[in-house]
């Protein structure tokens, strides 16, 4: 289980694979068949309006508990392996990936579920703040979307 929160532009694909190949396949060679992965990048529109670019914020040590909290429910509630979700803050441009959540299992079923689990949960209730750049001002973002 891995959860980070980076200030750096984030690679998903790079970043699934280095996780796969640095830490999966030593512990769990040959143990999974499904791996789930959620990739969300940022959009230059939102409620109607263009988005030119986004101040995320977090609380330090209270989003990391958080993400760590979820991922541990996932590897209790599913059959899955291991779990890593990573997110960005700071300033974010349109079309940068801003967060990125797997699950790996022995099946299908377990890591789609476990995967929707921690991205729904992450978007719903994770202490991160957005503040949007507009083109007639600035505005900060209700959760849940």
């Amino acid at each position: 289980m891995k959860v980070e929160i980076l200030e750096e532009p984030l690679s998903p694909w790079v970043e699934v694979e280095r996780y796969e190949r640095e830490v999966l396949s030593p512990q769990h060679s040959g143990q999974y068949g499904a791996a789930t992965v959620f990739s969300g990048t940022m959009r230059d529109f939102n409620e109607g309006d263009g988005v030119s670019g986004m101040l995320l914020e977090h609380y330090p040590g209270m989003t990391d508990s958080h993400l760590s909290k979820i991922s541990q429910e996932a590897i209790d509630r599913w059959d899955i392996l291991d779990t890593l979700i990573l997110h960005r803050v700071g300033v974010i441009m349109p079309n940068d990936p801003i967060v990125l959540v797997a699950a790996w299992s022995a099946h299908r079923v377990e890591a789609f579920e476990a995967a929707r689990f921690l991205i729904e949960e992450l978007k719903s209730r994770a202490p991160f703040w957005k503040k949007e750049q507009l083109d007639n001002g600035e505005r900060w973002v209700a959760k849940n979307r």
